[in-house]
């Protein structure tokens, strides 16, 4: 390798990164990880019932997936309140949605995990959107404040 493609590369991740949808989906591997990993801990390493394992590991991840969208993906400087609420009003709408889909495509070849596989497709595309645009999105008066100042 010539010597400056340790440059080129680390130029291409510095250009990567300046990408919300990528840090959107770094963001979203980890928080997967989180829940994942915290649910195989909670249950295989320390014996905790799986219904209790998976409840305690999705509400870290519920806070965590925040945290690290709020900050890492999107920058937000959106008030908490209202972007905790808007979050909560999405993983309702996720929660929902992911069940009709599991089940409607259960109904086919392509069974549950078809339809998980499906869900989590579609929530993916539309959870960045709705991040971006509702849930994280600063007050344009905030914005256009902050903007003046400069």
């Amino acid at each position: 390798m010539p010597p400056f493609a340790a440059d080129e590369r680390a130029t291409l991740t510095r250009r990567l990164l300046r990408s919300s949808v990528v840090r959107y989906l770094i963001a979203g591997g980890l928080s997967f990880l989180v829940d994942f990993g915290l649910l195989a801990l909670l249950h295989d390493v320390f014996g905790w019932p799986v219904w209790l394992a998976s409840g305690v590991a999705f509400l870290v991840s519920f806070a965590f997936t925040y945290t690290i969208q709020r900050i890492f993906s999107f920058d937000s400087r959106a008030p908490h309140g209202r972007a905790i609420l808007r979050y909560t009003l999405l993983v309702a709408f996720n929660t929902l949605a992911t069940v009709l889909i599991v089940s409607l495509v259960n109904t086919t070849v392509l069974g549950w995990a078809g339809g998980k596989v499906i869900a989590t497709v579609a929530s993916t595309a539309w959870n960045y959107f709705a991040y971006r645009y509702w849930v994280f999105a600063s007050d344009p008066d905030v914005a256009e404040a902050r903007t003046e100042r400069t």
